[in-house]
């Protein structure tokens, strides 16, 4: 019985033997189950040495250097120390690698391990040098995890709450514009449900600012969806009264100058600056929409003029604040002035914006057009095109029929006299070469100006 025993004993004292020499039998998070500290360190061989090798120096060369209460053996024993791991690859003859000493024991004894691994100069055959690179606690690690993991929990508590009265009621409004919301034309764009029969509209940029203005009571909104303009848009801008209210963004801006170009917008409002529609709050919404300014005064004073919307509203605001003032420091002479004089002095300040607001979209002044009259009475007589540099020098003189096909290889040309037909297809060459000026009889099915480009009509 007792030679069994024996033997027994024998077989596990080889069986953890062999494990202390392989040295990663186990999975690191077995390792780390109740470590407090982990030592990190790196080796340097002048040789060529294996793992076993590396574990085999540890033991031996530290074993009754620090007494028994820290011998490796024993502390691996009563799983103290845990499971040393090494990393070793080869590279000219030598060997580098990395060792890992799980540790349960407090952090004076585990700084004195790992002192006690730099004592060791052989590897095997050959001379070796260890160096601790760290000490990590693994308890700080732990807190940081619990720290972030407990913030993670609590938020998504926070939004597991019962929602209040008001969430709920803005939940049911929320389904029934959702409801309210139909789909427009071949594009099936995002509107409310009075554009199909409403006299006027408001164009704006997509679904969610139709859905902000529908939850406002505003239910004629139709969307563009990006940036490119529908052919529905175009067409209703044709038979209603048109509103672009646009993001007070650079986006915003974009989309505006592409509806201004191509549809027939009548008045623009804009968000206020930073901000966008589907954002609004109901009086922003209102007062945004009140301050709407003509589509003709925002043409000529941003394309022409390069000004900001925004600085056109803050000078409208300005001249109705002076218009005020005056009424206010006139207003005893109105008292003694005869009904018919009080009459005129109402009307005058009100006309004087009105002459200077309203004007064609592509109106182009007398000595512009007068400019180019000598070229006009040419084209006239001998039906010919003539392309003109800037300082209205002829380049070339060309039938009016080959325009088109010799327009496009031609550079430096500043204006185009012909007496014949502006159609779309001419004023988007033209607008291509650069050109600045397009004078011709008359136009015909255009539905895009662009911007750097001045039209002139002599027969219209």
């Amino acid at each position: 019985m007792k030679r069994k025993k024996n033997v027994l004993h024998q077989i596990l004292a080889e069986k953890r033997k062999a494990e202390r020499m392989r040295g990663d039998g186990m999975s690191a998070k077995d390792e780390f189950g109740t470590t407090k500290y982990i030592v990190y360190a790196e080796f340097e061989a002048n040789g060529v040495v294996e793992r076993p090798d590396v574990v085999g120096a540890i033991f031996g060369q530290t074993e009754g250097l620090l007494g028994d209460d820290l011998d490796l053996r024993e502390l691996q024993k009563t799983g103290r120390i845990g499971r040393i791991r090494v990393e070793v690859h080869t590279k000219a003859g030598k060997t580098y690698g990395t060792i890992t000493v799980p540790s349960s024991l407090d952090r004076v004894e585990t700084a004195i391990l790992a002192a006690a691994l730099e004592t060791i100069d052989r590897v095997g055959p050959a001379e070796a040098k260890i160096k601790v690179l760290r000490i990590e606690d693994v308890r700080a690690t732990k807190r940081k995890y619990i720290i972030e993991r407990a913030k993670e929990i609590l938020k998504s508590l926070m939004e597991q709450e019962i929602p209040e009265t008001q969430e709920l009621t803005e939940e049911v409004k929320k389904a029934v514009r959702a409801k309210e919301l139909i789909e427009y034309g071949p594009e099936k764009l995002p509107a409310g449900p009075h554009v199909p029969f409403s006299d006027s509209i408001i164009v704006v940029e997509g679904r969610a600012d139709v859905l902000n203005l529908l939850k406002h009571g505003i239910k004629n909104a139709i969307a563009v969806e990006g940036t490119s303009i529908p052919e529905t848009i175009i067409k209703l801008s044709k038979e209603r009264i048109v509103t672009a209210f646009t993001d007070g963004d650079r986006g915003g801006e974009l989309i505006l100058k592409e509806l201004l170009q191509v549809a027939d917008v009548d008045y623009v409002a804009r968000a206020p600056e930073g901000k966008e529609v589907e954002e609004l709050t109901k009086k922003e919404i209102v007062k945004s929409l009140r301050s709407k300014i003509p589509a003709e005064q925002v043409i000529t004073e941003m394309f022409y003029k390069g000004r900001n919307f925004y600085d056109i509203v803050k000078e409208k605001k300005a001249e109705a604040a002076a218009q005020k003032t005056q009424a206010v420091s006139e207003e005893p002479k109105k008292i003694e002035a005869k009904p018919e004089k009080v009459e005129k002095v109402e009307e005058a300040p009100a006309q004087k914006p009105q002459e200077r607001i309203i004007r064609p979209i592509q109106q182009v002044k007398g000595g512009e057009i007068e400019k180019f009259k000598r070229f006009i009475d040419r084209v006239k007589r001998e039906q010919t095109a003539i392309l003109l540099d800037e300082n209205m020098n002829v380049i070339s003189e060309i039938p009016v029929r080959d325009l088109l096909s010799k327009i496009n290889g031609r550079d430096g040309v500043y204006a185009v006299v012909f007496n014949g037909i502006i159609t779309q297809r001419l004023i988007d060459i033209v607008s291509d070469r650069g050109i600045r000026y397009l004078v011709g009889a008359r136009k015909a099915n255009v539905v895009r100006r662009p911007i750097d480009l001045k039209i002139i009509t002599f027969s219209e």
